[in-house]
């Protein structure tokens, strides 16, 4: 009698059929569960556990656990079910409403597989290397147990393909930051910044998820060869807002208006009346600009040149020499320095002048025009 209705209990289960088993034993690679309302055990083999391979079986499950589960397979004596189906259809479920949502959710990295990681849903989902992030990554170990956000990319049931990106995460996160970013900052702010990037004509500087431009010509105060001699990949920058395109996305940045300037404190570096040696980096009609201090030219008018009249100033000096010029005046607010050359070339001369002025002969000290006068005057007497 208790044959048969053990023959009657089991068969009165078809494979599909949700059951609810508590987990009565786990052995190395099947789980025996006690099946509610039913006469007969129940087995969970090692890889109906889960959708991701599994070592042991004590890996997934504990013993008194309760589980929602399907059976796969009516034997004698013995059912045979699948934890893994149940928990694949209800994450189908859940997966197509993600998918269609466009929700970011968070998981944690179960595997490292060649090509990418894995992920646990409940299905397996695969994040190719591709997708993990916004960078290239050489070695994806540090990924595993790793708890990351992501967004289903592609959905397939039938061919149980579940393809996860959590770049598309970032770059989303990226998007909408640099959109607040571009509606916030204004021309004039002075930001904190990083090198990102460096060009021919530039470096790319980003200022807290976006990158603007520093050209050259705002990378120092000095003339600059190639930006690669003024800042580095990394270098940490402090950056002052020229200009901002939002409809183009475009930042215009300098480094240069958040220096000292080169005519910062001249009047103390150049007063008047000081004597300073610079270069001839011009020579015009009116006459030459001399830089005194890096960024700093002082104009030398023609009549300041020389003592000599002078056409040109080219007929005395040309661009790349090196001369001494005396400071004439100091404009720190239009930042106007007036040099002269002959200035300086007169005080030689007048130094050489003073100084054949004194420098009489030995045999003509002592002799006075009165002296003289008075030997003739005594002569023509004796003569009478």
């Amino acid at each position: 009698m208790a044959e048969d209705m053990n023959h009657i209990e089991v068969n009165s289960l078809e494979v599909g059929d949700r059951v609810t088993g508590t987990v009565t034993k786990v052995e190395e690679k099947q789980v025996l569960v006690d099946v509610k309302d039913s006469k007969v055990d129940g087995i969970i083999p090692i890889s109906e556990l889960s959708s991701l391979h599994v070592e042991k079986a004590s890996d997934v499950v504990n013993e008194g656990d309760e589980l929602e589960l399907v059976v796969t397979k009516v034997e004698e004596e013995l059912l045979v079910l699948s934890k893994r189906k149940v928990e694949a259809e209800k994450a189908w479920d859940e997966m197509k409403r993600r998918f269609e949502s466009e929700e970011i959710f968070e998981a944690e990295v179960k595997d490292v597989v060649k090509g990418g990681l894995v992920v646990d849903l409940g299905v397996r989902g695969f994040v190719p290397a591709s997708l993990v992030e916004d960078y290239y990554v050489e070695d994806f170990e540090d990924y595993r147990g790793k708890s990351l956000a992501f967004k289903i990319v592609e959905l397939d049931e039938e061919k149980n393909r579940l393809i996860l990106s959590h770049r598309a995460v970032v770059e989303g996160q990226k998007a909408e930051k640099k959109k607040a970013l571009l509606e916030s900052i204004q021309a004039n702010d002075v930001l904190d910044g990083t090198v990102q990037r460096i060009t021919d004509f530039g470096a790319f500087v980003d200022i807290g998820g976006v990158d603007g431009l520093v050209h050259i010509s705002q990378l120092s105060h000095q003339h600059v060869e190639k930006p690669s001699d003024v800042v580095e990949e990394g270098q940490k920058v402090q950056v002052k807002v020229l200009s901002v395109d939002r409809d183009n996305e475009r930042i215009s940045l300098s480094i240069k208006e958040t220096l000292p300037g080169p005519w910062s404190d001249i009047d103390e570096k150049a007063p008047k009346g000081s004597v300073l040696e610079g270069k001839v980096r011009r020579l015009v009609s009116y006459g030459a600009f001399v830089e005194v201090f890096p960024g700093v030219e002082g104009l030398v008018h023609i009549s300041q040149i020389s003592h000599q009249h002078i056409g040109t100033p080219h007929e005395v000096l040309s661009e790349g020499q090196e001369v001494k010029v005396k400071v004439l005046d100091v404009n720190v607010n239009d930042q106007r320095l007036s040099l002269s050359v002959k200035e300086l070339e007169e005080n030689k001369g007048d130094q050489g002048r003073k100084d054949q002025s004194y420098d009489l002969p030995e045999e003509s000290k002592g002799f006075q025009l009165g002296e003289m006068i008075g030997d003739k005057l005594k002569n023509l007497k004796n003569d009478n």
